[in-house]
């Protein structure tokens, strides 16, 4: 039986040095985004897209105390445990692996943008050449294999820490006691439980707003409503209609050939 497995991202260590981001690309075979503007800034990207699905964010700010922070934060699918992607697609194209990885299959998918609008964090994008839905897979291909996924593995930094689910979280606690030692009184675990929990966990120095996290995203209940219920008797009322369009059809031809028997 396969293990639940997840990914720890340490705020505070990460170097920016974005190896994982090119990881992520060599491993997926990921084309660049030559479209992407430069804006004087040391972000490669704004957002995440359909060809690139890890991307560190870079934030300078200023705390209330005055003091200059550079923020690096590591954006991402949350491959979480009760995932609004996979609960809104009316195709079955995403699947959750026993593992916890959240994996679009692309034979399935067909574009419709469900998942992105019910994920809480913005991630799947609709690639506009395929025309099908794209994210990070958490490299199941390469844990099914027992690897570890790219980005993980090419961090030279600590920063990114990938194992069973129990030992991240264990690290996460271990880390956040020595962050609260280091002078961070509200640094925290990312785990929001509204989603069910998460793989991709975080050990964040400050609030998660700071890094543009929601505090309390959930996965709605109105998402099973709708599949379970209202696309299923929409599908019928499609059916019914188009039995109706084909009756009326037939009764016209029938009633046509009896005028002209006549």
């Amino acid at each position: 039986m396969a293990q639940e497995m997840a990914m720890l991202h340490d705020v505070a260590r990460c170097s920016a040095c974005r190896a994982c981001m090119v990881a992520c690309k060599q491993w997926h075979d990921l084309p660049a985004d030559m479209s992407t503007p430069f804006e004087g800034q040391y972000q490669s990207h704004a957002e995440l897209t359909p060809s690139t699905w890890n991307l560190i964010k870079m934030k300078e700010r200023v705390d209330a105390q005055g003091n200059f922070h550079w923020d690096f934060f590591k954006r991402q699918c949350m491959h979480c445990a009760d995932p609004a992607c996979a609960k809104g697609c009316p195709e079955q194209a995403i699947e959750q692996m026993p593992t916890g990885a959240v994996v679009i299959h692309p034979d399935l998918c067909v574009g419709c943008g469900y998942c992105s609008h019910n994920c809480p964090f913005g991630v799947p994008k609709i690639d506009p050449r395929t025309h099908t839905s794209t994210k990070c897979d958490l490299c199941f291909d390469r844990i099914e294999e027992g690897m570890e996924p790219a980005c993980s593995k090419t961090c030279t930094a600590d920063a990114i820490l990938f194992g069973t689910k129990e030992d991240m979280h264990r690290k996460a606690r271990e880390r956040l006691e020595e962050l609260k030692a280091e002078g961070h009184p509200d640094a925290n675990i990312y785990d929001p439980q509204g989603v069910g929990g998460i793989h991709m966990l975080y050990v964040l120095p400050d609030k998660p707003a700071v890094y543009g996290l929601p505090d309390d995203p959930v996965t709605s209940a109105s998402i099973d409503l709708w599949k379970d219920v209202v696309r299923p008797l929409g599908k019928l009322a499609g059916a019914g209609a188009i039995v109706g369009v084909l009756g009326m059809a037939a009764v016209k031809g029938m009633a046509g050939r009896g005028k002209e028997e006549k």
